[in-house]
């Protein structure tokens, strides 16, 4: 009897941390608090409070924000390298000199062909080969049974 395995199943789900706080959101909260306790000992109170507003609103948001399933760092990432990138794409071949030359200097060799009148496909004719092709070539004009 073969042998069964399992199939992982909600491999997209992060692992859970600390209630429903994922490794990543841990790592971005606490940089962020690191951060505002930095800039607590650097900066005065009044400018503490600015700068602390705006890191926790970015660790917030980078951290449990998700736009269409996707991380907000992810989609931070995607959004930049898609701004980089031209709007329009232009194909321009580069073509050399010699080449131009050479597609100059063709002569355009016009070859008359002679033009060969077929025969004229009766009713009957018509009948075998659509025959043909609906039995997928299994009959055969020289026999009139069918396989």
């Amino acid at each position: 009897m073969p042998q069964q395995f399992v199939v992982p199943q909600f491999i997209d789900a992060e692992p859970k941390l600390l209630g429903p706080v994922t490794p990543r959101q841990f790592i971005i909260l606490f940089a962020t608090v690191l951060v505002c306790a930095l800039m607590k000992v650097i900066l005065p109170f009044w400018a503490f409070i600015l700068v602390s507003v705006i890191l926790a609103g970015l660790g917030l948001t980078l951290a449990f924000v998700k736009i269409n399933g996707q991380s907000f760092h992810y989609f931070l990432l995607n959004m930049l390298q898609t701004m980089r990138k031209p709007k329009i794409r232009v194909w321009q071949k580069d073509l050399s000199d010699a080449y131009l030359r050479q597609f100059i200097q063709r002569e355009e060799i016009i070859v008359a062909t002679k033009f060969e009148r077929k025969q004229f496909v009766g009713v009957s004719r018509l009948n075998e080969l659509s025959l043909i092709v609906n039995t997928g070539g299994v009959y055969r004009p020289e026999r009139d049974d069918v396989l």
